[in-house]
């Protein structure tokens, strides 16, 4: 998109929505931060909006909302539908779309559904068997709360008789807990097995980003604060398999409906079998955020990746009413 091309005085007074009330709070602070920096940089009327500290009833006085929120109340559908109400247009996808993206249960068996490649996964209930559970998806498992981002409550089981524990740690997050089939990969960093993942903005995917994390897997400290995770952008992987991973990506973001940007995440093996993990509707946008390094990787510069996400909000729902 041409910055210079857009009067930045289109988009009247806009709210930049973040803070919040998850335990991703700290986060999406961050993220609000930068995204206003960016914004007023190129001369929009942008102000900070914490949904915890102010009414969201204050949104009355806006043109439109940039939502930066991450996790509950926020990434959920919560703060989207709020603002439908009151006829404000915003950022990112609409309240169905943002519901089953923050669900990793209900997202992948829609995924599932039209057969696109996940590892075996099964949901958790207090009486579960927990022994023929993790006889049946082998060790190690991974334990998730379904509606938690930022990999808060998640624990990697490697020893029989563990996921029980595993499960109540995860339950004090969410009511609905997850257990995923670790797929495994070989410890050599110049190997195609890894994390990956693929950023999608305006229905476009962006170059793929590795992540080689100094920790067991990519975790809370690993995303947002360590030094020592590395990304690699743009992969040396197979043409081919590129453009069938971006493919499947874009398939898997408009089958949950999402619109205007977000993050699909997945792994590989060592052989080049990739498995799709989880929808992100409202990635981090921190320095430490793996969308503003795919955009970076295809020549967008951070002003232009938010001037573009906020384009997209403020004629989204133009173009729904036509």
């Amino acid at each position: 998109m041409n910055i210079a091309a857009i009067d930045p005085g289109s988009y009247g007074k806009v709210a930049v929505l973040c803070g919040g009330f998850s335990d991703e709070r700290d986060i999406s602070l961050l993220s609000g931060k930068a995204v206003l920096s960016a914004l007023q940089k190129v001369g929009v009327d942008a102000k900070q909006f914490d949904t915890a500290r102010q009414q969201i009833s204050e949104l009355q006085k806006y043109a439109c909302a940039f939502i930066v929120l991450h996790g509950r109340k926020g990434e959920d559908g919560a703060v989207q539908g709020a603002l439908e109400l009151m006829g404000i247009p915003y950022t990112g996808s609409g309240v169905l779309a943002s519901s089953l993206s923050m669900d990793k249960w209900r997202s992948r068996l829609l995924w599932e559904s039209i057969g696109l490649p996940m590892p075996a996964f099964e949901l958790l209930h207090a009486d579960s068997d927990f022994t023929a559970i993790e006889a049946r998806l082998g060790l190690p498992i991974f334990v998730k709360p379904c509606r938690e981002g930022s990999s808060i409550g998640i624990s990697k089981v490697k020893r029989r008789g563990d996921l029980s524990e595993a499960y109540t740690k995860a339950a004090a997050c969410d009511s609905l807990v997850i257990a995923e089939a670790a797929i495994c990969w070989d410890d050599d960093d110049q190997g195609i097995g890894g994390e990956y993942t693929v950023s999608i903005l305006n229905d476009q995917a962006l170059p793929i980003v590795k992540i080689i994390p100094a920790t067991e897997f990519y975790d809370y400290d690993a995303k947002y604060f360590r030094d020592d995770t590395r990304y690699v952008l743009s992969p040396d992987l197979p043409p081919a398999l590129v453009e069938e991973i971006k493919r499947q990506a874009l398939q898997a973001y408009r089958l949950l409906g999402c619109e205007g940007w977000g993050r699909v995440d997945f792994l590989m093996d060592d052989n080049g079998r990739h498995y799709w993990l989880e929808m992100n509707t409202l990635p981090g946008m921190t320095s430490h955020s793996l969308v503003p390094m795919a955009a970076a990787a295809a020549g967008i510069s951070f002003e232009q990746l938010v001037l573009s996400i906020l384009h997209h909000g403020v004629h989204k729902e133009v173009n729904n009413v036509a």
